[in-house]
């Protein structure tokens, strides 16, 4: 028997919680059919859930077969709640991608296809609505195979002969050995399909239990349950609140989690339940590959790895749009704990307090989220808020390397730091690395940079956003046998780092990014002119213009900066009478379309930003001064390590 854990991904409205209704419905679960529309769907129990129609939160839900034991994971289908589906596919065996005959591969399709093959989860897709008229099978393969992959390929039972050559066409020992003998055998399909080199595809609508059958049939045969490690460990993918407790999902990856056992420094799990729909057991023990929550934990979060499972990494879905709290007639302290709360469920909502201005400020995936969660505050907490002007993220990166040098050395303290930074790949973040010789600086004091490195958010020197795309490496530094503690690292590195990006924005090697939209739009052909100039406008581009033979209308597909395209939805619905659509999708960072006039009208003085100072401060007749950044390098205690030929030939690599 196989038992896996499997998430249900889809674009919004594609049937993805029809379809986990009829999965379970058909496995025996569900003793009859509940559906979105009417409110009373098995996976979609929250309340804001049935009255909106769509999933907002990830549920869990089991099923069991003579070949499969299935843990399901119903994942949110809207895009600003694609935090919670990344989240999620960290502790998947498998998912079923659904995809809507009707519309084929969306926007959205492409991004989770690309979270997918980022966490390597093995995928089957279901194509749902076959039953509407006018759809074509062959057309919407072909759509696949050409979008998203080669391997994805019509499964029957049995395989035909066409589609057991696709399969092996996928790999080329499999090829070899399909020519020679002329078949394939099932473990190798199944390997291939682990492998992702090849995605089964199965047809028929989750309203009418049409190909369900099929489908659970592919998966009894073909999924694989993986061998657990061990050594425990498992993976939190998700935090949420019931009943005022706060709940730990977590799947294990090997070994076993019993109740009463200390999980983390002096935190003892009083409970472990196993949830289904909205209903639970209380198991005494989870095994490898299984799913539970564990009641009142403090401190974790999603994306932790606990026992032999590291920390996942930095999420794809970053939020890209800014909103400042007006607290009206409450407490801005009451509020700042509530909103808390809600980010302690859903990381990708960034909860900044101001201490200075007194004031709350929020990074949203987009305006559902924010009407989401202004809902919830009201239904849960009875608070009402309102929402300030919405206003970009952006982020800061170099364009030439550069070696950043920090000094800090009051009386009785000691150290300097020399830091490398790199322009990386567009999207890779900050990496952290020494290259420095331990001669030079103890490996204790090398650990202290690196730590401090990460310890907070680096800067940019041209608004005061984040670094981002920067690799960070120490490359030389002092220290002082008698005088030296971990706090005058802590200064010299921060100060390093900024005096580096200082010297970059003198040379006008310093780059501002903004979040762009890929973007999808439909319109009438009459409108398509109007379109293509709002696009041109807005600083945007586009690919040529599309037109649908069955419905008349139009698709303009390209990239545009967020900042131009955030509120084009309204005009859209305005210039085409409703008949028009706009689909937008974050495209991540790119150079900022008009970078002088955001840095302008931001008027950011690096160097008055005293928590974040390029500067550095020497010694001198028993008494610390400061010394200017553009100073620092003559001042310099230590060598530089590179020259500028060589920090050239560094920006080249």
């Amino acid at each position: 028997m196989s038992a896996i854990t499997a998430g249900i991904v889809a674009h919004v409205d594609a049937g993805k919680t029809t379809l986990s209704e009829a999965l379970l419905y058909r496995a025996g679960t569900l003793r009859q059919l509940g559906r979105v529309d009417k409110g009373d769907a098995f996976l979609d129990p929250d309340d804001l859930e049935k009255q909106r129609g769509i999933t907002i939160f990830s549920h869990q839900a089991h099923l069991k077969l003579e070949n499969l034991d299935l843990t399901l994971l119903d994942t949110p289908g809207h895009v600003d709640f694609a935090a919670q589906t990344e989240q999620v596919l960290s502790v998947l065996d498998y998912a079923i991608l659904v995809v809507s005959a009707t519309d084929g591969v969306q926007g959205y399709t492409r991004t989770l296809w690309r979270l997918l093959a980022h966490y390597q989860v093995p995928t089957f897709i279901f194509v749902n609505k076959m039953d509407v008229n006018g759809v074509d099978q062959a057309k919407v393969l072909t759509q696949f195979q050409t979008e998203l992959s080669p391997g994805c390929i019509a499964f029957t039972a049995p395989l035909t002969e066409s589609a057991m050559e696709a399969i092996a066409m996928q790999d080329d020992d499999v090829l070899a050995q399909y020519l020679e003998n002329e078949s394939l055998d099932e473990t190798t399909i199944a390997n291939l399909i682990q492998q992702r080199a090849v995605f089964p595809c199965y047809f028929g609508s989750a309203l009418k239990i049409d190909g369900i059958d099929d489908l659970l049939a592919g998966l009894q045969q073909w999924t694989q349950t993986p061998a657990p490690t061990d050594d425990f460990g498992a993976k939190v993918f998700k935090i949420s609140y019931d009943a005022g407790e706060r709940l730990t999902w977590l799947r294990l990856t090997g070994g076993t989690l019993a109740a009463k056992a200390e999980l983390l420094p002096e935190q003892k799990i009083n409970q472990i339940r196993v949830y289904n729909g909205a209903k639970y057991t209380i198991q005494p023990t989870l095994t490898a590959g299984e799913v539970g929550a564990i009641p009142n934990l403090t401190g974790t979060y999603p994306g932790q790895g606990l026992g032999v499972v590291p920390d996942d990494g930095q999420p794809l879905m970053q939020p890209v749009l800014n909103y400042t709290v007006d607290p009206k007639a409450n407490d801005v302290h009451d509020c700042l704990t509530i909103f808390r709360q809600l980010a302690d469920e859903d990381p990708q909502l960034h909860v900044v307090w101001s201490e200075e201005l007194q004031e709350i400020r929020l990074q949203v995936m987009g305006s559902v989220q924010l009407e989401i969660l202004q809902q919830r505050l009201q239904d849960q907490f009875h608070l009402d808020v309102g929402f300030g002007e919405g206003s970009i993220l952006y982020q800061e990166t170099i364009t030439q390397a550069v070696e950043g040098v920090g000094h800090f050395e009051p009386l009785r303290h000691y150290a300097e730091v020399h830091v490398l930074l790199q322009p990386t790949a567009p999207g890779s973040g900050l990496t952290f690395a020494a290259d420095c010789n331990l001669d030079v600086l103890g490996r204790n004091w090398q650990h202290q940079v690196l730590s401090n490195l990460q310890a907070k958010v680096q800067r940019g020197v041209l608004v005061g956003a984040p670094l981002t795309d920067v690799r960070l490496t120490l490359v030389g530094g002092r220290a002082s046998n008698v005088h030296s503690v971990g706090g005058d690292f802590r200064e010299a590195t921060w100060r390093a780092v900024r005096q580096g990006l200082m010297m970059l924005r003198e040379q006008q090697k310093c780059q501002l990014l903004e979040p762009w939209y890929r973007f999808r739009l439909v319109v009438g052909q009459d409108q398509v002119g109007r379109a293509m100039t709002d696009i041109q406008r807005m600083s945007g581009e586009f690919e040529a213009p599309e037109t649908n033979a069955m419905t008349g209308m139009t698709v303009l597909t390209g990239t545009a900066p967020v900042a131009e395209m955030q509120d084009y939805s309204q005009a859209v619905n305005a210039y085409t009478h409703g008949q028009g659509e706009l689909e937008c999708l974050i495209d991540g960072y790119r150079p900022c379309h008009n970078a002088e006039t955001v840095i302008t009208a931001t008027d950011y003085q690096p160097v008055s930003d005293l928590p974040n100072t390029p500067d550095s401060v020497f010694c001198a007749h028993g008494a610390g001064y400061p010394v200017p950044w553009d100073q620092v390098p003559q001042m310099a205690h230590c060598d530089y390590r590179y020259t500028a030929a060589e920090l050239a030939a560094l920006t080249a690599d």
